[in-house]
Order: structure tokens, then sequence, then C-alpha cells
């Protein structure tokens, strides 16, 4: 798997679903940006789904063997809202409210998410304001 080309489309869809975050519905250019974001899923979830499926089944059978596994797209965040310099790389994260609600079996009756982010490729569990990476792309 190409590492850099899934980290560039991750980061191309999150900056896209921030985009489309900021705009009201009454926006113009909603209807255009919307369509574009879902053209950027469905290319990559062809691209590079069959990988990350994969690596979401392995994932949620360790923490979340009850939670259904979704197409990759879903754990994206609905919006960027942190984005810091560590090193030369930036740090991509999200708000608790965004990816996918899961079953996590450490985290009984627990609001837990999984969220795909980027910079590098992983795989980050949230409960509350605990954060956790559960994958990350070597």
């Amino acid at each position: 798997m190409n590492k850099e080309g899934l980290d560039k489309a991750l980061q191309e869809l999150i900056a896209k679903k921030d985009e489309l975050s900021k705009l009201t519905y009454d926006d113009a250019r909603y209807d255009d940006i919307e369509e574009e974001l879902h053209d950027m899923e469905d290319n990559f979830n062809e691209e590079y789904g069959e990988y990350l499926e994969e690596v979401l089944e392995e994932v949620h059978s360790k923490i979340a063997p009850e939670s259904d596994v979704l197409l990759p797209t879903a754990y994206l965040p609905g919006s960027l809202d942190v984005v810091m310099p560590v090193g030369t790389k930036a740090k991509m994260g999200s708000s608790n409210s965004s990816g996918v609600l899961i079953d996590a079996e450490e985290y009984p009756d627990k609001d837990a998410r999984l969220l795909l982010i980027a910079n590098p490729p992983r795989l980050i569990l949230t409960v509350g304001k605990k954060q956790q990476e559960v994958w990350k792309m070597a």
C-alpha cells in the first residue's frame, strides 16, 4: 500500500469535509462542494477501501467485536479542529463528535468513537477526552 498516497488522499478528504462544514445550506457553493466531497469519498473507498476495511476489521475484532465495520470514509472526522506542528509535520485531530460510534468492550456505557485521521494514517479511539492510537500505518 502506498502510504504517501493514502495520507495525501486522507488529508484532502478531511480538508474538503472541513470546507463543507463551514458552509451553511443556503450557501451557493454548498451543493457543489458536497458533490465534490461525495466523488472524493467514492474514489477513496474504491482506491483504499479494501485495505482499510481489513485494518478496520482487525481493530474492531480487538476493541469492539459487536460493532459493525463501515466504509472507511465513515470514520473520517466531520471537521478539522486541531492542526498543530509536530516537528515538521502537522498533527491532525478532530472533535469527539466525529468518526464512528462503537461499543468498545473496555468502556461499557461510554461513548467511544473510532476516527481515521492523517499524517500519518492512523485510527484513534476516543472516549470522552481520552484518545488512544489503536492503529498506525507502518
